[in-house]
């Protein structure tokens, strides 16, 4: 039996997994892995730091499906992945992060580049490992994709230290995979599933609570199968997006501080909430005493843990949401088989009045450059066929109202953590996942210049997405809570002035024109769409402009802050 280094056992894992691309920067810690990699028909990228690598790798996840791989070396080679794994971490997508580490022996010594990153990355993965013994690679690998891809997906990290990664190995080297305290539970208890299904048929003003869930688990197509049956109105979460058509008459779109007037009201006047595969966040709930409060609430989650931990439930059901909404849209329609189909009319005539009475607005006769007239170009030359990307604040909730998703997979954006330079790495990763998709990150110029180096990464690997960067030269969200609760004292936010991003982007070899009319925004959309290069596409949009609807911190989610009431602020 031939024997082969641990950096070339890695590799081999790592295509028995199915690893077709890896984005990393390499280290004195990581050389072997990197002499083995160099021999491998893996694909590997370059970032220019590596939180880039780990925003690559999330961004790569959440649009394939697949576990996204990076790698860093020891030390803050593997602290600079921090933000990345926890990103990963708080929207639940599948990485695995591989970090160099010291040799063995000299762990614990303060030695050169060292640092506990299994202990510092603890709380934001789903599980990790230091590997202390070369025979353990081939398990722990294996392991590690396991657990990173199933039950509630998350980021597992695999410490090496560098002397296992030359240390041999038999190359057959054959272990059994035994994970006793680790089992999901993804069918869903059939009692609870008909309890459900009986009080989905009681209710008379019910609304269904999509969430990134039923992303993760494939579950969009029976959410949509279900909903025809039902006729019951979806609203979703940002991470949501996709998962029911928003161009469909029963959809609400986004809920919570940015979201639709009509999407929160109707969680206020709802009698029944049938929440799918969400955490009932802050930023949804609003002030948690006044949420829904007529309503009961089923809650469906692979995680245990979610399920009451910020909204009290009457039907909990754990399990996988495909397999729970498959089940739930059987013993429904066994139920309306047997007692007709309730008569909801009233109530789908007024989810149809609030969504009249409450569009969203914003000055379209203004000759200035608006973001939401930007967004809303992007959509319509895009035709709603295209993977978007955003990176956080501003930028974020106004791609998240004016775009209309329709399917699955097709917004990254950073949720739970709100990481601010986000959107260009996960892009990359978007583009490297999907490359027959037309790839989009909707950017704000605070959020772009923490990660601007990535740009030669996507030039230099000819990643030809399109950045359209809504430049209002402020530190956008933050400007705006300081103009609305700080009596506009815009302390250190504004950036106006700091970066010529068209000479920037054109210095890393991409294209890049500004536009500062509201009549050149559509022929500019349309230019950087046929560009095969990079394009980055600089609006100067309305510098003081606010992304409303808007709640209030503390405030429940009907009470909603509109533009109208803010003027002379």
């Amino acid at each position: 039996m031939g024997k082969i280094a641990g950096a070339q056992m890695i590799i081999k894992c790592l295509k028995e997994e199915g690893v077709e691309v890896i984005f990393g920067y390499p280290g004195g810690k990581v050389i072997p892995l990197y002499d083995a990699l160099f021999d491998s028909d893996i694909r590997h990228i370059l970032v220019r730091h590596e939180q880039g690598a780990a925003h690559a790798a999330d961004g790569y996840a959440r649009v394939t499906g697949k576990t996204g791989v990076c790698i860093a070396t020891s030390g803050p080679g593997a602290t600079n992945l921090v933000t990345g794994i926890a990103n990963a971490h708080m929207d639940s997508i599948p990485i695995v992060a591989i970090t160099g580490q010291v040799g063995t022996a000299q762990i614990g010594t303060d030695a050169f580049q060292e640092a506990d990153i299994t202990g510092i990355a603890a709380p934001i993965t789903k599980h990790n490992y230091l590997v202390k013994d070369v025979k353990e690679l081939p398990r722990v690998i294996k392991e590690a994709f396991i657990i990173a891809s199933t039950g509630r997906p998350g980021p597992v990290l695999i410490d090496i230290p560098v002397d296992i990664t030359t240390d041999l190995i038999d190359e057959n080297f054959k272990v059994d995979i035994s994970l006793p305290g680790y089992k999901p539970t993804l069918k869903g208890n059939l009692k609870q599933v008909k309890q459900a299904a009986k009080k989905i048929t009681e209710s008379k003003k019910p609304v269904i609570f999509a969430g990134g869930g039923v992303i993760s688990s494939g579950a969009s197509d029976i959410l949509r199968k279900f909903v025809k049956v039902a006729k019951i109105p979806v609203i979703t979460s940002l991470l949501g997006m996709g998962s029911f058509p928003e161009t469909g008459e029963l959809s609400l779109s986004m809920a919570g501080m940015h979201g639709t007037k009509y999407a929160n009201l109707a969680f206020t006047e709802a009698d029944l909430i049938i929440a799918v595969g969400v955490r009932f966040d802050d930023r949804v709930t609003g002030k948690l005493s006044e949420f829904a409060p007529n309503a009961d609430v089923i809650h469906i989650d692979i995680d245990p843990a979610e399920i009451g931990k910020n909204i009290k439930v009457l039907i909990p059901i754990v399990g996988d949401a495909k397999i729970v909404l498959t089940d739930l849209k059987s013993e429904y329609e066994k139920y309306i088989e047997k007692k007709g189909i309730p008569d909801r009319e009233q109530w789908l005539s007024r989810i149809k009045k609030l969504k009249e009475d409450y569009p969203l607005k914003y000055d379209r006769n203004s000759n200035k450059v608006k973001p939401a007239y930007v967004v809303e170009k992007i959509y319509e030359l895009t035709k709603g066929d295209a993977i978007i990307c955003t990176e956080v604040g501003q930028n974020q909730m106004w791609a998240a109202q004016y775009y209309k998703f329709t399917k699955p997979r097709t917004l990254v954006s950073s949720g739970g953590l709100g990481t601010m330079g986000f959107g260009l790495p996960a892009s990359i990763g978007a583009k490297i996942g999907r490359p027959d998709k037309t790839v989009i990150d909707i950017a704000g110029d605070g959020s772009i210049q923490m990660v601007s180096q990535e740009l030669s990464t996507a030039v230099t690997n000819k990643i030809n997405i399109k950045i359209m960067l809504l430049n209002n030269g402020y530190l956008g969200m933050v400007r705006q809570w300081q103009q609305i609760f700080f009596k506009g004292r815009y302390s250190h936010t504004c950036i106006d002035n700091s970066v010529d991003f068209v000479k920037l982007v054109e210095a890393y070899g991409g294209v890049g024109f500004r536009v500062k009319k509201k009549e050149e925004v559509e022929s500019a959309i349309k230019k950087a769409l046929e560009i095969n290069n990079l394009v980055l596409v600089d609006f100067w949009i309305d510098r003081e402009e606010n992304v409303y609807p808007m709640v209030a911190p503390g405030s429940p989610i009907s009470e909603m802050l509109e533009s109208e009431m803010l003027e002379g602020v």
